[in-house]
């Protein structure tokens, strides 16, 4: 069972030689915009082997020298599978007992030092390889506001006592913050304590439960630090992280991305795999830095990009503008810029269907979509209760309305997206209800009574009970049933899975496991659909889409080696939305469906069914747009670049990309 392969989706295909050279002269001209050494790997896992091995050989190469190896660290997601291989390595015979672990960081302030990243690191990595206590090295977050400073001051003498740390490794954040330096810190700046920002809080709300729970400061080694080491390794997987990778990697030096303070060292080194390198020039701009192995996605980009850079729609560039900016190897290609520009034109033009299902006895030669069968049998899979209509609900009710068998799988409960406000809301109404119909009848008053009471004395972080968490995902599943009915569609048409994988009753989820995947073959066996709809929030902020997107990628593949493949899962269209956090790039877009503004409030009407997940939801992030603002204006935009491009102007469009199985 493979529960990871969105990690395999190539959005854009990338020559190998961008990211990995023949030889020194090509990689030499590939990198020239790059201020620091960056490697480029196909995958996160091939990269974070890659580091972990190299560590490993330091380590070695110091036991053999009998000296201690001085490494500096912290947890986050872009470390677990370095930890992994290098459990892995230790299992096989390599020794820790020589490594000195200096932690990066600690919240503060903490209760107990389990909750924060020395702990983390204890549970992941060192009680794993067996470091010994008194190498590990790190500044208590339970100490005394007064004892800080002087603390402080201490680290960075055991530092220097140590020799100097010998590797750093460190990741992005997405403000481009090393530690937690944020955006602003000085680059002589040393261990200190800071004040986090928005950003570093939410990514950490996984760990500590809530967002809410999270620490509002932390102690952590400075920029000036870091920049002493010996060796500075820097990891980052996933496209969330491409905008400050590319900024820390190419941009001038700033405290604004405290990133680029590599910039200023000699000895460091970054990795990356494709989708955190998509923004640096040889991947999203190759044509500025080599020749192309041009096709026809390539082209697409790089016309696009033109039509931006000129602000000229596309069938009005002209050879001089090809000429002027780098694509002259297009006009060799294609003998003119009109040629080019006809051809890109059309292929987006082609792109364009209000038929999302295809269109009945019509020619789908040129369409996204097949023209049979008709009707077909749909199934949109939507991680929480409201992803469906945010991200695709004018395809929705556009696929309902055309006379598709539509089916809705809504993935996870999203019990903790609810706020106890909500509850009490609901539990305000059952009681009224009850008072006039049931006046004898008290269990609800007593529920009432026990769960105010059960509020009032919750702290920050602690757990709602079971029976709290199921009626938070009672709440989401009547204001999903509101936008399913709005829609027009039956409700014996939807689907509530409550994968077991998000039912632990926090941020942090379980691993997928066959139940998971068994749960979703099963509704893929009972629909057997022409269609799937399935998120491609590959940088989703809290990771569940990804997860619920590798959960039905992995049924698809379980399915493959089945009859089921042949007799229809092989003909099956899959195709990937984007919610309310990003879109498609116009270079990657396979079906563009164009909504009216009257089809946009209609959307609009549907996302507001989801009242627990307006002002008062708990995973906004740091965006201030409801939901249903962030849909709208990322579908304006879409349609807007369209007609910029010299494409019908519409009010708004969703776009989605086609996923090939593997």
């Amino acid at each position: 069972m493979r529960t990871n392969l969105s990690s395999h989706i190539s959005l854009s295909r990338v020559a190998k030689k961008l990211y990995k050279p023949d030889d020194v002269f090509e990689l030499s001209r590939v990198s020239r915009m790059e201020k620091v050494k960056t490697t480029v790997y196909e995958t996160g896992k091939e990269g974070a082997v890659a580091v972990a091995r190299h560590i490993a050989e330091l380590v070695a190469q110091r036991q053999k020298e009998g000296k201690k190896f001085v490494l500096s660290m912290m947890t986050g997601r872009s470390m677990q599978d370095i930890f992994a291989e290098l459990i892995r390595l230790h299992d096989e015979g390599l020794s820790f007992r020589n490594v000195v672990l200096v932690v990066g960081y600690e919240y503060y302030p903490l209760a107990t030092e389990d909750a924060g990243c020395l702990g983390q690191l204890e549970e992941q990595l060192i009680s794993k390889v067996g470091i010994l206590p008194a190498n590990v090295i790190a500044i208590p977050g339970t100490l005394a506001k007064e004892d800080i400073i002087d603390a402080c001051a201490a680290y960075e003498r055991t530092i220097q006592e140590l020799g100097g740390i010998d590797l750093m490794l460190l990741g992005i954040g997405r403000g481009g913050n090393i530690a937690f330096n944020e955006p602003g810190t000085q680059f002589n700046s040393e261990t200190r304590l800071v004040l986090l920002d928005n950003n570093s809080r939410a990514d950490a709300s996984e760990l500590f439960g809530t967002p809410e729970a999270v620490p509002v400061s932390a102690i952590t080694i400075g920029i000036g630090t870091i920049l002493h080491a010996k060796e500075i390794v820097l990891v980052a997987w996933g496209e969330h992280k491409a905008i400050p990778v590319a900024a820390a990697i190419e941009q001038d030096a700033s405290p604004a991305c405290p990133a680029s303070a590599l910039q200023l060292a000699s000895n460091a080194h970054i990795y990356l795999d494709l989708s955190a390198a998509d923004k640096l020039t040889r991947i999203s701009k190759p044509w500025m830095v080599t020749s192309c192995e041009w096709d026809d996605q390539l082209i697409r980009k790089a016309i696009v990009w033109l039509c931006q850079k000129t602000d000229k729609p596309i069938l009005k560039l002209t050879n001089k503008d090809y000429n002027d900016h780098g694509l002259a190897e297009l006009m060799t290609l294609f003998g003119s810029a009109y040629n080019c520009n006809i051809k890109v034109f059309n292929d987006l033009q082609h792109t364009i269907t209000g038929w999302p299902g295809g269109k009945p006895n019509a020619d789908d030669s040129n369409r996204p979509e097949r023209a049979k069968p008709f009707p077909k049998n749909v199934v949109i899979f939507s991680p929480h209760p409201d992803d469906d209509v945010i991200s695709m609900g004018g395809t929705f009710a556009r696929l309902i309305k055309q006379g598709h068998n539509v089916h809705i799988a809504y993935q996870t409960s999203g019990c903790i997206a609810v706020c106890d406000d909500e509850v009490v809301r609901f539990m305000d109404f059952i009681k009224g209800y009850k008072q006039m119909h049931m006046p004898e009848d008290k269990v609800i008053e007593k529920k009432y009574d026990e769960y105010l009471h059960f509020f009032s004395k919750e702290k920050i972080g602690d757990q709602d009970t079971r029976e709290i968490l199921d009626i938070k995902a009672l709440i989401r599943r009547g204001e999903a049933t509101a936008a399913c009915r709005h829609m027009g569609l039956p409700l014996d048409h939807i689907h509530f899975l409550n994968l077991p994988f998000y039912e632990t009753g926090t941020i942090k989820k379980g691993p997928l496991t066959e139940k998971d995947i068994r749960i979703l073959e099963d509704l893929l066996l009972q629909i057997k659909p022409d269609q799937i709809f399935v998120a491609g929030d590959l940088a989703d902020p809290h990771g569940t889409h990804r997860v619920c997107t590798d959960a039905v990628l992995a049924a698809i593949d379980d399915l493959k080696e089945t009859a089921e493949w042949d007799a229809w899962l092989k003909n099956c269209r899959i195709w990937m939305y984007r919610g309310a956090w990003m879109e498609w790039g116009v270079d990657l877009i396979e079906m563009a469906v164009p909504m009216s503004p009257e089809e946009l409030r209609f959307k609009r009407n549907s996302i507001l069914k989801h009242q627990s997940q307006m002002e008062s939801a708990p995973f906004m992030g740091n965006d201030e747009r409801l939901f249903w603002q962030r849909a709208e204006d990322r579908n304006h935009a879409t349609a807007e670049l369209y007609a910029k491009l010299g494409l019908a102007n519409y009010e708004a469009i969703e776009a989605f990309v086609q996923y090939q199985p593997l």
